[in-house]
């Protein structure tokens, strides 16, 4: 690889953004997790981890800073690990913030897009242990990112679609590893 890549993450919830994250910060990369952002501002305002709560939370920070909020807000960030090596982002949502990190990280950035069906992921979301979502919170949470924030954008944009239905853990690491080895090598 001639440069450090910044690999972005995209996908809907509960398709399985996480595992891939983690799977490549396992290999060595910095994982920059944008919902930490998030996090971060509930700790401060003193409430509860909630869905409603955190919607309530990513809006505003949208409404302040644009919809490119987290992109804009997480480049520090990105910088300081970029220093080390090779960084992964989870969470990249909107249109604005892929095309912000685009014009900011033009020949490191690569995204790679999961996709799994509403059912598996509804499921998915229904059994997790953080945070688990009822499939009428998850229904409303796609609606949210779709049209609120043009999370299909970068979707439809991404270098690289890893179809996540159907398939284990263990098989979703497994194919997320070649995938890095094909971007390393690029």
């Amino acid at each position: 690889m001639k440069h450090k890549a910044v690999v972005a993450i995209v996908g809907m919830p509960g398709s399985g953004k996480t595992i891939a994250s983690r799977t490549l910060e396992r290999l060595g990369l910095t994982r920059v997790r944008f919902g930490d952002i998030t996090d971060e501002y509930l700790a401060q305002k003193g409430w509860e981890m909630t869905e409603k709560n955190e919607r309530i939370i990513r809006e505003g920070l949208r409404r302040k800073y644009g919809m490119a909020a987290y992109a804009a807000l997480n480049i520090p960030r990105i910088e300081r690990a970029l220093k080390e090596g090779s960084v992964v982002l989870d969470g990249l949502y909107s249109w604005e913030e892929y095309r912000v990190l685009k014009k900011h990280f033009p020949k490191n950035m690569t995204v790679i897009a999961l996709y799994s069906s509403p059912e598996t992921r509804y499921r998915r979301l229904s059994e997790r242990k953080e945070r688990p979502l009822t499939v009428k919170e998850a229904q409303g949470r796609d609606r949210s990112e779709i049209e609120n924030i043009g999370k299909a954008g970068p979707i439809a944009m991404a270098d690289w679609t890893v179809v996540n239905e159907g398939k284990g853990i263990k098989a979703l690491e497994k194919e997320i590893e070649s995938l890095w080895r094909k971007i390393r090598r690029s």
